[in-house]
């Protein structure tokens, strides 16, 4: 039975997943971090590995001859030289649209917090408000109906679409932007350049992949494009976005919220100044991450691997 070494199981599987059905495809030693200085040591004489996040660079690469397979338990490959791998005739897999549910979700998550002001309410009663309050209700601040709102997507992949069913049922209205212009869209649901989408969306959520030439794509001029009352979402990747920019234009009022999932770097300096700027919401990159979505990832890396061992490779990048 052939060896596979997992660099860094924790972040899929903390202990309510099992690991029996990769088990039952190799000998396998799961390892909860690794380091990259250790990556070497333990993933030496290996043919099979996976790797979440543990990058895996050209150096690296070299200094394992024996490596067959990298399986990365994420749908995102950077942290592979993929031209490495395949130089050395290794063939990597990742694991793609295993929770647009989950992070669709998540995305809606941060909506509602701004718009309903759940957590800053609960804050106040429990501080005892509510208790010291004349009236039978109590409120602070500006409570907002989604229904009548438009909602600006930029990127119009699985999760986009996902979203946008969940904030059409909230009787929201639905623009959306690509690189090339959609056809064919549902009823409703309308295709606009981005500028206009800026200009137009009360809500602006972020779903395209980082590239080279979309990285800081929410500056300062396209931040000042937007409503003073809109809230951004980005649950898609943290660069996309000029983080001082963006805590600038919320310390100055430019847009009224931000609701966040990622960041440039994870996890964060404790001077990235989005840690501290006003009507700022930030989760810490998990919106994947529920229980239903890894276990969704695992039974795809599962299979992923199993065609491999047959000769029959699915998900190849």
């Amino acid at each position: 039975m052939k060896q596979l070494v997992v660099l860094d199981g924790h972040t899929l599987n903390p202990g309510d997943l099992s690991w029996a059905p990769l088990q039952a495809l190799a000998s396998i030693r799961v390892h909860e971090r690794t380091p990259e200085s250790q990556i070497v040591a333990r993933a030496s004489g290996a043919e099979l590995l996976m790797t979440n996040k543990t990058p895996l660079t050209a150096s690296t690469l070299a200094q394992l001859p024996n490596l067959k397979y990298i399986g990365v338990l994420a749908t995102g490959i950077n942290v592979v030289d993929i031209k490495a791998a395949r130089e050395r005739g290794i063939l990597v897999t990742n694991v793609p649209a295993y929770g647009p549910a989950s992070v669709a979700q998540m995305a809606m998550a941060h909506l509602l917090h701004h718009s309903s002001r759940v957590a800053w309410h609960h804050g106040r009663v429990a501080r005892g408000d509510w208790s010291d309050s004349d009236d039978f209700c109590f409120y602070d601040g500006p409570l907002q109906s989604l229904e009548g709102q438009t909602l600006g997507l930029v990127g119009y992949g699985e999760i986009a679409r996902r979203l946008a069913a969940m904030a059409e049922g909230f009787g929201m209205q639905v623009v959306l932007t690509t690189p090339s212009p959609k056809t064919g869209l549902p009823d409703g649901r309308r295709w606009m350049p981005l500028e206009a989408l800026l200009q137009c969306a009360d809500v602006v959520s972020l779903h395209c992949p980082l590239t080279d030439n979309n990285q800081g794509m929410i500056d300062a001029r396209r931040l000042a494009l937007m409503k003073p009352t809109a809230i951004l979402i980005n649950t898609a990747r943290g660069p996309l976005v000029n983080e001082s920019d963006l805590a600038r234009a919320l310390q100055q009022g430019t847009i009224a919220a931000a609701g966040l999932d990622v960041l440039s770097s994870e996890p964060p300096s404790p001077d990235n100044p989005l840690l501290s700027a006003p009507n700022c919401s930030i989760t810490p990159h998990n919106a994947w991450a529920t229980l239903q979505a890894r276990q969704n990832l695992l039974n795809i890396a599962v299979a992923n691997l199993a065609a491999f061992l047959d000769g029959k490779p699915q998900n190849r990048v």
